[in-house]
């Protein structure tokens, strides 16, 4: 079966954000155009940010796909990896703080900032639930 690569940005279990990557089955369809299966939302937003903004550390409020329209990002972790993301590159933002957890500035989370002169416009599709 064909798969679509979804990468995941996640709290592993020693509470740091990581990514991995994850395989999305697309079983529907046709041969011209594979699909997944419907995945339940709650709704999307956009967003532009101007050149030049980065964020603290902070965790992800709600699961979400993120999706890059135009711009670039970085996303850094707390080990010193970072990932940048330009247009049609998407993740899944999943680094929820972990259940009964206070944030913790110095281990939660991951950080993000724009790259380049170039506005940053992204889509954020939220997870049902």
């Amino acid at each position: 079966m064909t798969t679509f690569k979804n990468i995941v940005l996640y709290t592993d279990t020693d509470g740091l954000a990581k990514f991995r990557e994850e395989a999305l089955a697309l079983p529907g369809g046709s041969p011209k155009a594979l699909l997944s299966d419907l995945i339940p939302s709650g709704g999307f937003q956009v967003r532009q940010s101007p050149p030049g903004i980065s964020s603290d550390f902070h965790c992800t409020t709600t699961a979400q796909w993120l999706v890059v329209l135009s711009g670039q990002m970085e996303i850094g972790l707390r080990d010193g990896t970072a990932r940048i993301f330009k247009a049609g590159d998407h993740f899944f933002s999943n680094d929820l703080l972990p259940d009964g957890a206070e944030f913790d500035s110095n281990l939660h989370g991951h950080r993000s900032r724009v790259v380049g002169d170039t506005p940053l416009e992204t889509l954020f599709v939220r997870t049902a639930g």
